[in-house]
């Protein structure tokens, strides 16, 4: 039987990875725009397949991500550095709610085909689209230096790891999808745009939360 701290670090790793997930996923970027467009015309399940597109590229960049984090983190021993590393994490999901927040999706925004294709399709073309910027790598780097989600040594635990981030990002296209399908008859691009600047702010507000409470110790992240 495994000991009861091991079980309550677990579970905290699964959450992490859900929260990750749903983080790197629900900003309007390019794909955030085309699932929500293919899911006004043709229908919620090609928009939710669009996201799980997007998710196995971002899988894709969170175990390179984790890989190169777990060989430095095999090197940083002292409290100091992983502390520093924790600032700098937060600081990276500052900015990039920011960055956000002050974005239009809809600028350069290309109209989705109603010819609706098969789902196959539909998710290889989500996944060239999120393949294409290797800049989640930042991100992940953020999320995964804040959340200490990275545990060298540990591949099982890792494992399932990955697989919550999964989780988590299919939570978020599916939730999404459902939610534009049921007000579809009201939505148009300016939905688009407060939902990421909604996204934006609760990115923002987490971050400086979590931020000045790692500053003055009000903030700490169980470790294995």
């Amino acid at each position: 039987m495994m000991p009861f701290s091991f079980q309550i670090d677990f579970v905290n790793l699964i959450f992490k990875g859900i929260l990750i997930g749903i983080i790197a996923s629900a900003p309007m970027g390019p794909v955030g725009v085309l699932c929500v467009q293919r899911t006004l015309n043709k229908g919620r399940w090609y928009g939710f397949i669009t996201g799980v597109g997007a998710s196995v590229s971002d899988i894709i960049y969170a175990m390179i991500t984790g890989f190169g984090m777990s060989f430095v983190m095999n090197l940083v021993n002292n409290a100091e550095t992983k502390f520093l590393l924790q600032i700098l994490g937060s600081i990276i999901l500052l900015i990039f709610g920011i960055i956000s927040f002050r974005a239009n999706p809809t600028k350069n925004m290309h109209v989705s085909s109603k010819q609706k294709g098969t789902l196959w399709h539909n998710g290889i073309t989500a996944f060239l689209v999120t393949f294409s910027n290797p800049l989640i790598i930042f991100l992940f780097m953020g999320c995964f230096a804040q959340f200490a989600f990275v545990v060298p040594n540990h591949p099982l635990e890792m494992f399932f790891g990955y697989l919550s981030i999964v989780f988590g990002a299919l939570l978020w296209w599916y939730g999404l999808t459902w939610v534009i399908d049921k007000v579809r008859t009201i939505f148009d691009t300016s939905g688009i745009i407060i939902i990421n600047k909604v996204i934006g702010s609760v990115v923002i507000l987490f971050s400086l939360i979590v931020l000045f409470g790692t500053m003055f110790n009000l903030y700490t992240l169980p470790e294995f």
